[in-house]
């Protein structure tokens, strides 16, 4: 006779099986949604360049930007936030790549489907345009769209803009 210990095991354990199997079945349904569900962007370019200076030693550009992306298509059942930032990619001497994140936004699966489209003009940057030395200046910058899903259970996505979209030249004086 088994005691009621061995039969709580039992029914506790099972119980966490069928968790299992649920949350492996979750995550295969939504492979291969991100590589065929892109977010559409419409626009991202620069609207302004405020100023170009060196500050503390390092160049240092604050900006505002446009930005007009459809971020629906990246959303599905199992998706619980996406994390949208705009970076700034450029090259230098020291260092081949750089990336800087300008902007960022969570957007909540449960904010409806008019959060889920982001048209936005003017938006002044979060974070600086901050190079590492004095090298800013005369480079020229991209800007991109990068996302990263956080579902409800499975792995984590992150996806970018493939084209390229909002290209400028900083120029080679401080303003």
């Amino acid at each position: 006779m088994h005691t009621v210990w061995i039969r709580l095991n039992a029914v506790v354990f099972y119980g966490l099986s069928v968790l299992l199997s649920l949350a492996l079945m979750t995550t295969v349904s939504t492979w291969g949604w991100t590589k065929n569900h892109k977010p559409v962007i419409h626009k991202i370019s620069l609207n302004n360049l405020r100023s170009l200076k060196s500050h503390g030693g390092v160049d240092r550009a604050l900006l505002s930007f446009d930005l007009h992306a459809d971020l629906r298509p990246a959303f599905h059942w199992n998706i619980k936030q996406l994390f949208v930032a705009v970076v700034a990619t450029y090259e230098t001497k020291t260092n081949v790549l750089n990336e800087v994140v300008l902007w960022d936004k969570i957007i909540e699966a449960s904010e409806g489907e008019d959060a889920r489209v982001v048209n936005e003009k003017k938006v002044f940057v979060k974070y600086a345009l901050i190079d590492q030395g004095a090298e800013l200046r005369g480079k020229e910058v991209e800007l991109k769209l990068i996302w990263d899903h956080m579902p409800l259970t499975g792995m984590l996505h992150i996806g970018q803009q493939e084209t390229s979209a909002g290209k400028f030249t900083l120029p080679d004086v401080y303003q």
